[in-house]
Order: structure tokens, then C-alpha cells, then sequence
């Protein structure tokens, strides 16, 4: 299924909650092709080492479907840029990356002391 044409509006927790979206655009339409696909296969272009807009939207739109009864057990991700290497920031180097699985919401974080102490060793490297 394409997107072309197809309007994504920003993201509403309401669906998650009530299973009814207050905003009208083509999101139903989208879940219920997605919910009966064998396979999902995502496709963006990267801007500045990110997915686009419309694909982040999309996926924070979907959010519904990822606890419901789906069908396609594969997933895909295709992604294109015009950049072709690995860093844009010739005199920069990447001193180290802290993920934080788990934490939904801002408080969350005070809960994982891992991280937390992950993130704060890697500033005080700095």
C-alpha cells in the first residue's frame, strides 16, 4: 500500500485508550491493510541520519496495532540517502550511544538505574 495521497495527522493517544480516533484522516484505512498484511515492508528516504517525517508519523500512528491480533510476522525497512558515508561530521567522532528500552514515559527513567548511570558515565567521559 502506498501513502501517496493518503493524510496522516499528528499523534493522539485516544485510540490506544478508547480504540476510536478523534482525528479524521486515513489512519483507519492504513491499520486495517496493515493488520491483514503477510509482511510490512517500510520505506524512507533519510534526512540528516533520520527517517522522514511522514514515516516517523506513521509509525507513531500504528501504535494500536503493535498489541493487537496482526497477521505478518516479517518486517522490512528500506531506507535511501543521497549521503554515502558514514558520517557527515568529518572532524567529529560519535563518543558513545546510551538506549533506554523500556522507558515509555518521562518519570520512567528515574526506575532504571542502568541507564541512568550509563548516561551519566558517558557525559562525565565528555
Amino acid at each position: 500500500m502506498s501513502l501517496k495521497g493518503k493524510i496522516l495527522s499528528i499523534v493522539c493517544l485516544t485510540f490506544i485508550r478508547s480504540g476510536c480516533c478523534v482525528l479524521k484522516d486515513d489512519i483507519a484505512e492504513i491499520m486495517d491493510k496493515a493488520k491483514e498484511a503477510e509482511v510490512i515492508v517500510y520505506a524512507s528516504q533519510i534526512y540528516y541520519y533520520e527517517m522522514c517525517g511522514q514515516m516517523k508519523t506513521l509509525l507513531d500512528r500504528l501504535n494500536p496495532l503493535y498489541s493487537s491480533d496482526y497477521a505478518f510476522r516479517d518486517i522490512c525497512m528500506i531506507a535511501t540517502a543521497a549521503e554515502d558515508e558514514e558520517s557527515a561530521f568529518e572532524k567529529a567522532e560519535l563518543k558513545g550511544i546510551v538506549t533506554g528500552a523500556g522507558i515509555a514515559d518521562a518519570n520512567d527513567a528515574l526506575n532504571y538505574n542502568d541507564v541512568m548511570k550509563k548516561a551519566y558515565d558517558l557525559g562525565r567521559s565528555l
